[in-house]
């Protein structure tokens, strides 16, 4: 599985199968724990549940005809149960200039929380759709980017050269937030959150921009 992708492929994001998740990293000093053998498994399974979506496996589908989508990733069985969940946003995180963002502020907006980090080429390719959606949509939306184990120092001159218009939070020693969030088996995970504080939506891998902003409209 390759999760190394060049920021310059961030525009094949919109129109194509969607990249499995990237595997959550292990410290190489300690010994595999039992969570990160079920990350692996899950990244495995992302991947194997890519072969159905990949082109010309696929069975044939008109997309000029009315209704007709191209093939989205289907995502983890978790996905769906999360749906009409109430969000729990009673947490306190340091974004990466050391500010605390409540994310119970945000209540009355729709949130869209970006599980996500810097080594990790999917979350890459979504950065640009998500910052053209948090413009688009900036008095209804906020995209919080949680990055699962950056440092505010690594994040700083990430966050600059992708310009990301949105608050980038340090997620790292906040497993409580990932688990409340979660299943996570992977990154990126994307959880979209509506006026009423209820989860609308939970994306297990990478998402296209005309899949978010289906979501969100529905949400306005």
């Amino acid at each position: 599985m390759q999760d190394d992708m060049n920021p310059d492929d961030a525009g094949q994001a919109e129109g194509t199968s969607p990249e499995p998740a990237a595997e959550l990293p292990q410290e190489p000093e300690k010994p595999q724990s039992r969570k990160a053998v079920w990350l692996a498994m899950g990244a495995v399974a992302l991947a194997l549940g890519l072969i159905w979506v990949a082109p010309g496996i696929e069975p044939h589908v008109d997309e000029s005809a009315p209704g007709a989508t191209p093939a989205e990733y289907p995502g983890e069985p978790d996905d769906v149960d999360a749906k009409g969940r109430l969000a729990k946003l009673d947490f306190t995180l340091k974004d990466m200039h050391g500010v605390d963002v409540h994310l119970e502020s945000f209540k009355g907006k729709i949130i869209l929380v970006n599980f996500w980090a810097t080594w990790c080429g999917p979350c890459r390719a979504e950065i640009p759709a998500l910052v053209e959606l948090q413009e688009q949509y900036k008095d209804d939306l906020v995209i919080l980017g949680l990055s699962v184990d950056d440092t505010a120092e690594k994040l700083l001159p990430y966050a600059a050269e992708f310009k990301m218009n949105y608050p980038v939070l340090v997620g790292n020693g906040h497993q409580d937030m990932q688990d409340a969030f979660g299943p996570l088996y992977g990154i990126p995970v994307s959880v979209i959150v509506g006026r009423d504080g209820r989860i609308a939506k939970k994306h297990s891998g990478i998402a296209t921009k005309e899949q978010f902003e289906r979501e969100i409209k529905a949400l306005l």
